[in-house]
């Protein structure tokens, strides 16, 4: 049996609604649970896999997806089921990075019916996320777009709140170490990424891949003039190992420390620490996802095949 675990503002939607009627008279094995706070979808996540469900379904957005991961990690390696994603937030980072479907129906039929794949779970501290923690001034601009602008304007909100605010920032001074090297740094931006994209489409760590054991890393020092800001952007753009102002690395687990806090935001969810440790724990759940998602080494260890009680072997995975 599938459990989807639908986050309360889209179970009203007739998409969803109709989706899921059609899924179950298709022969879906499908339950589903609302959630109505924060917490519930980590907890019905948990209870999932205790109680023996094959897969689970995060129907949501990043948010959801990411407090589903959270409690499938609070299960032991072999009780956690298969995570599938329902794409229905205002961003979708991570689901677009997978080349899953974004319409509902599609969607829905995608996550109960596509293979598994072995994929990294990465770890700040206590608090688990699948595809990106960014820090400093990204982070500050996602946190405070109002979420009806997200909802309206998509990726776009996180673009016209960044402009309105882009020389009233600060920077973040402190010490990055990982497992190849250490730098003191002023950040202007921090992104690790074990997935792609963040803030709604901007692709700040455009070599992760969610089966290598490392994270991707992007670090954008502080600038102070127009001068030097316009050598950060075409930085940006080269993605040097190590330019003037952007640095870009990959590793294995990272640690920042800080006399202030440094505002981040966990798959999207806005938190604040002075310091932490970030690593992976490879191959720590099965997602699924296209045979060929482009998130996924090539080269990594064969899918596993969906334990549902129906295969679909040619759902078509490609964005609606």
């Amino acid at each position: 049996m599938t459990r989807l675990i639908l986050n309360g503002q889209a179970a009203q939607l007739p998409q969803v609604r109709d989706a899921v009627f059609a899924s179950r008279e298709a022969g879906a094995d499908l339950e589903v649970h609302v959630t109505w706070e924060d917490g519930d979808a980590a907890r019905l996540a948990e209870q999932a896999g205790r109680a023996g469900r094959s897969r689970v379904i995060a129907g949501g957005g990043d948010g959801t997806v990411n407090e589903v991961v959270n409690g499938l990690m609070r299960l032991p390696r072999e009780r956690r089921p298969v995570l599938g994603i329902l794409p229905l937030g205002s961003a979708n980072d991570l689901a677009t990075s997978l080349g899953l479907p974004l319409m509902p129906a599609e969607a829905l039929e995608a996550a109960l019916y596509l293979p598994s794949h072995s994929v990294d779970v990465a770890r700040l501290d206590d608090r688990y996320f699948l595809n990106m923690t960014t820090g400093g001034f990204g982070a500050e601009v996602t946190s405070s777009t109002p979420k009806s602008l997200k909802r309206l304007l998509g990726g776009g909100a996180y673009s016209l709140i960044g402009a309105l605010k882009a020389w009233q920032y600060r920077p973040y001074p402190g010490r990055l170490s990982w497992a190849e090297g250490q730098r003191d740094a002023s950040l202007f931006v921090l992104a690790m990424g074990n997935g792609i994209q963040s803030g709604g489409g901007q692709r700040l760590t455009p070599e992760a891949r969610l089966n290598d054991g490392l994270l991707d890393i992007l670090l954008v020092r502080d600038f102070t003039s127009l001068r030097e800001m316009v050598t950060m952007r075409r930085e940006l753009l080269d993605r040097p190992a190590r330019g003037e102002f952007v640095e870009t690395f990959r590793t294995s687990w990272v640690t920042f420390e800080s006399e202030g806090d440094l505002p981040l935001t966990l798959d999207g969810e806005p938190l604040r620490r002075r310091g932490f440790h970030v690593e992976i724990d490879t191959g720590a759940l099965e997602l699924a996802a296209p045979r060929e998602c482009p998130l996924l080494e090539r080269h990594a260890p064969r899918v596993t095949e969906s334990r549902t009680t129906r295969h679909h072997e040619g759902v078509d995975a490609t964005n609606s």
